[in-house]
């Protein structure tokens, strides 16, 4: 009995050659992806850098801030506490070893009861300086000495610990806590511009200062100004290397720190080149991995860049 062979496998047919002038046909892969058009890629790229900085500018000035500058006053109260109890803290421009005092440093905690306030206060009054807190203007004597000391605070942004200052009545008492001891300040009044200038100090008296932005928020149309009489003991004054004015403008009232730029510059490369990594990385991979991947990134470079971005506004705002 013969056994019949199986029949050969038939091949596929060819599929017809296209007609003359057709496109030829998609894969249904390709239907997924959109064509590459590079101008579409860098618009998408700058409408992603232009989202970050402004989420992350309101952020900085608001939430995130807030929670920055409540952070950097618990590091600087942990680290003035330790000077305090070393006996190390500053008590002039040097510190205890003779060095100069780093723009940042704790040299001072303001405790103001009437308002619920208390702050460590920094040296210097740079716009990053007083992203952390109230600054002590470094030309300007440290608090329970002889002469004006100046310190700025910020009105709303980063913590808004100045946002109250007008509401102090005159007569109000304050203290101020440095490597001397403590100090006492009496409210004496409020000034707005081209009010009256206090009376010129006499020899031994001790007068301070607080200085803030006025106005709407985040829109500062002038400085507001407490001044305070010192009522309790002169504390020392050590030789000071800067003279009343010799600091940078940067650290004037309602000034900005134009140093940022650079910061800013790198910054906003930085975001630009994860924006268009991010545009390459929805055509090819799609789009939840993407932005999963992607959004953290590019809201930390945001805010990294509006961060940068606000040291050049106002430094009491």
């Amino acid at each position: 009995m013969s056994v019949l062979a199986p029949p050969p496998p038939t091949q596929p047919a060819a599929p017809p050659p296209p007609a003359p002038g057709a496109r030829p046909p998609v894969r249904h892969d390709d239907e997924a992806r959109p064509p590459a058009r590079p101008g579409l890629a860098l618009a998408g790229a700058t409408l992603c850098v232009l989202a970050a900085v402004l989420l992350g500018f309101a952020a900085n000035l608001t939430i995130v801030g807030h929670l920055q500058h409540s952070r950097d006053q618990q590091t600087a109260y942990d680290d003035l506490r330790e000077q305090l109890a070393l006996g190390t803290a500053p008590v002039g421009q040097r510190t205890f070893d003779g060095k100069p005092l780093a723009l940042g440093a704790p040299v001072a905690l303001l405790r103001i009861p009437a308002l619920g306030l208390k702050e460590v206060v920094a040296e210097g009054t740079t716009s990053s300086v007083l992203m952390s807190g109230p600054g002590h203007r470094r030309d300007t004597p440290l608090p329970g000495q002889a002469g004006t000391v100046v310190i700025m605070g910020r009105q709303w942004g980063y913590g808004s610990p100045f946002n109250n200052l007008h509401s102090l009545p005159t007569g109000t008492r304050f203290e101020l806590t440095t490597g001397q001891g403590k100090s006492v300040y009496e409210v004496t009044g409020i000034r707005h511009a081209g009010d009256e200038l206090p009376v010129q100090l006499g020899q031994g008296q001790g007068r301070l200062t607080l200085i803030t932005a006025k106005g709407a928020p985040y829109t500062p149309s002038g400085l507001l100004r407490v001044d305070a009489k010192l009522v309790s003991d002169i504390q020392p004054n050590p030789p000071r290397a800067i003279r009343s004015g010799w600091i940078d403008p940067s650290e004037q009232a309602l000034a900005g720190q134009n140093d940022a730029w650079l910061a800013v510059f790198l910054w906003t490369q930085g975001l630009l080149l994860a924006s268009l990594i991010t545009v390459w990385l929805y055509r090819v991979w799609g789009r939840w991995q993407t932005w999963i991947c992607a959004a953290p990134v590019l809201a930390a470079l945001g805010l990294a860049d509006s961060a940068a971005l606000t040291a050049l506004l106002p430094n009491v705002l």
